[in-house]
């Protein structure tokens, strides 16, 4: 009834009309403002902190890691980052004291007027840079960790094989330039220090609040404002600013509000891991893959963060959509006294997805092959093994897949034209590319179980109910799409769903937003908490309700017409008035339906070995570009793209087609404009006036598709589909731009000035 409909963005008017409130919004009384002082250089040892006697500094609140009351630092996979650093420094831009001030012109003032004194210490800004013992900064190596996935013989298989094919790719770091800035506000209520703020993931700060303070979690309550977008840089980072905003206000005995502007954000909080992959690949005459040998760097940054994650995902997806017997995948995230790299779309399988893709490419053009054709002989099909071990069903058939993008995209005959005008026209080259790719949906092997994620669904007095999760809506649509889930479950209408926000002190732990979890995982449990409602108003009523349509746990058959909600037409109204009678019989208590996440019987994983069901369902694209190269300035225009994806149900097409349209226009911008530029490991062009992004202008046409295949593990058979359109438009766009140019090209971004060198370096300039 409602999954599969397009009902209108529940959230969008209040943010088109200005009534939406983000953090830097809230108008609080007494408020202070709160700023940061940072290290001065990549690394070193403080030696002293100067602030200018022309300041009267007992007007100012001021914290350093002398005022943190618990531990010095940030918990998160790792316990490694100070919040604030003490002794030495690891990164330009590290935070070192902090300060506050009513008047937001003396705060920044106040900044300009404190010197750190930092005795430089050698620093390593290369991940592939040679270690000595002075460089060695964490454990023995500065690996944060290393991944091992084996399958086959390998080595043996390289040894015989008629070809063996290599390549190296890399990809540099990515600012998520997000719309709305890191923000925080931090201030004491009921006894308890209140975080309130952008984030994605409100009990990581729930627990980075109470590492720091060395109190319980119940001392504190984390509340999200309106986020105005995030892409991943509110996963890590938010525990940092809830940490420094609660300091201040702790010390201050005042709200302390911290809000970054874009140039302090884009210099000081984390990026997308850049990456070198390698690869070496045997293949027999026909273009079958016999072996493939990967291996993965990652520059972790100064500090874990999210590194061991992203390394494990990218590490995994390192195969792509492909079989093959014998598979050897080595990663490695290492560390540098560059700003900590952390969470962004795609986690790792863009920076791996563009190496292999690109290097399918390369073994087509090698053995005279069609890249499509090459393709076609090395798809997954059904019964068999991906590197992990898991096996490949209930996915689509990735052949046909691949097909219906390249009829949507003519590919073919706009391969015929533009040869044809690549010989006639003078300074002009077009060209047409592709890439087939996939993206696990979930947290990676056994961390669901881990996360053990909660939900509920609270019937309230009118007939109405209320969804609790911990699930933020960053501009993806969770209010809208849970909306839809639990209004279809229950058979009410949207106007009977509340979404509750995810307060701490309200709603249970259901994990963070990421990791394209949300609809698929999340929304699964809303399903169940639904199906636990249902059940315990049958149990109050002597005629239980009429059971809802669909095959319920561990279904693989497509959900019928009339969706999964009550059946309406049976029984109008009937949950609602049912909710109604047990209230008046039950008069001041709740009635809650309830679900935690439990790992399905046939999911199966060995985090040691990286062997078993890395996800319970993936979903699955192919994508096509076609580009336009000016040999007179070197600049790439994206001239079409086809974007087709199978991510099982789409609950929501338009919230999903541009989810879709995003992830591409992102992918773009990565694979042609967004280049970071480093200086002693820390964001040299820090400002959207020279750190480019694609605008109007610089985007074609992105025409999305969907192939609908419901899978057992999500609502109406729902996967996840937010992180995959940011792992293909690289690899296609780039693709494309060998193809018109006839040339290998290896890096991101494909800047004009790095296509220019290549093509000099090439003789062809």
């Amino acid at each position: 009834m409602w999954i599969g409909a397009d009902l209108p963005r529940i959230d969008g008017l209040g943010k088109l009309g200005g009534s939406a409130r983000y953090v830097d919004d809230l108008a609080v009384e007494g408020v202070l403002h709160g700023g940061t002082v940072r290290s001065p250089v990549a690394r070193g040892r403080i030696k002293n902190i100067h602030f200018d006697p022309a300041l009267n500094w007992r007007d100012f609140v001021i914290v350093d890691h002398r005022d943190i009351p618990g531990a010095n630092a940030v918990a998160m996979i790792e316990k490694d980052m100070p919040a604030l650093a003490a002794q030495e420094v690891r990164y330009r831009y590290e935070p070192i004291v902090l300060i506050a001030h009513r008047s937001i012109r003396k705060m920044r003032e106040a900044l300009r007027a404190i010197r750190v004194d930092v005795e430089p210490l050698p620093a390593i800004l290369d991940p592939e840079q040679p270690l000595t013992p002075e460089l060695i900064q964490y454990r023995a190596d500065n690996v944060f960790k290393r991944v091992d996935i084996r399958k086959g013989d390998v080595e043996a298989v390289l040894a015989t094989a008629p070809h063996v094919i290599t390549g190296e790719y890399r990809t540099g770091a990515q600012e998520h330039v997000y719309l709305e800035t890191q923000g925080m506000l931090a201030y004491r209520e009921d006894g308890r220090l209140v975080a309130c703020g952008s984030m994605q993931c409100p009990f990581y700060v729930l627990n980075a609040l109470a590492h720091a303070f060395g109190r319980p979690p119940e001392a504190f309550r984390v509340v999200p404002a309106a986020t105005g977008g995030a892409f991943g840089g509110k996963e890590d980072f938010p525990s940092v600013l809830a940490i420094h905003a609660a300091l201040l206000a702790e010390k201050a005995g005042a709200p302390v509000k911290m809000i970054y502007d874009r140039q302090e954000d884009m210099a000081a909080t984390t990026k997308r891991h850049p990456s070198r992959v390698r690869h070496r690949t045997a293949v027999d005459r026909d273009g079958r893959l016999l072996a493939l040998e990967i291996d993965v760097l990652l520059d972790g940054g100064a500090y874990v963060t999210m590194s061991p994650v992203v390394l494990s995902r990218g590490c995994i997806h390192a195969v792509g959509p492909y079989y093959c017997e014998n598979i050897h995948v080595h990663g490695e995230a290492r560390l540098t006294n560059s700003t900590p790299y952390g969470a962004f779309r795609g986690f790792g399988a863009p920076q791996t997805l563009f190496a292999l893709e690109r290097h399918i490419d390369v073994i087509a053009q090698r053995l005279g092959l069609d890249p499509v054709e090459l393709r076609r002989r090395n798809l997954l099909r059904a019964g068999q093994t991906m590197a992990t071990g898991q096996v490949y069903r209930d996915g689509p058939d990735l052949t046909a897949l691949l097909d219906r993008a390249l009829e949507l995209g003519s590919y073919e005959e706009r391969r015929r034209q533009h040869a044809a005008f690549n010989r006639t026209h003078p300074y002009l080259r077009r060209g047409i590319g592709l890439a087939t790719f996939c993206h696990g949906a979930g947290f990676t092997g056994s961390g669901e179980t881990y996360l053990a994620s909660q939900v509920a669904v609270e019937a309230l007095p009118d007939g109405s109910v209320e969804v609790l999760t911990a699930q933020t809506d960053m501009g993806q649509g969770v209010i809208t799409v849970f909306t839809q889930i639990v209004a279809d479950c229950l058979g009410l209408t949207p106007a009977q769903v509340h979404i509750a926000a995810p307060d701490t002190s309200r709603v249970p732990n259901s994990g963070p937003t990421v990791a394209s979890r949300t609809v698929m995982v999340i929304g699964g449990l809303l399903e169940k908490a639904c199906d636990n409602l249902r059940e315990r108003l049958g149990a109050h009523d002597k005629t239980p309700l009429p059971l809802r349509e669909g095959p319920g746990e561990g279904r693989n058959t497509p959900v019928l017409s009339g969706g999964l909600g009550f059946d309406a037409d049976a029984a109008p109204g009937a949950l609602s008035d049912a909710i109604r009678q047990w209230h008046a019989a039950h008069p001041g208590q709740r009635l809650l339906g309830r679900a935690q996440y439990a790992q399905p019987e046939e999911i199966v994983w060995d985090d040691k070995t990286y062997r078993g069901n890395a996800y319970a369902a993936y979903a699955w694209a192919a994508h096509v570009a076609e580009v336009e190269v000016d040999l007179r300035t070197y600049a790439v225009q994206v001239t079409d793209y086809v974007a087709l994806q199978e991510v099982g149900q789409v609950v929501n097409p338009t919230l999903a087609r541009g989810q879709i349209q995003g992830g591409v226009a992102q992918g773009i911008g990565w694979a042609l404009f967004e280049e970071v530029v480093l200086q002693d490991g820390a964001m040299q062009n820090a400002q959207l006036t020279n750190y480019a992004i694609p605008t109007s202008q610089d985007l074609p046409p992105i025409r999305v598709y969907f192939e609908e295949q419901p899978s057992r593990y999500g609502p109406a058979g729902a996967t996840g589909l937010g992180e995959l359109p940011m792992d293909g438009p690289a690899p296609a766009v780039l693709n494309a731009v060998c193809h018109a140019l006839n040339t290998s090209l290896d890096t991101i971004p494909l800047t004009p000035e790095r296509l220019m060198e290549h093509m000099e370096d090439a003789g062809r300039g």
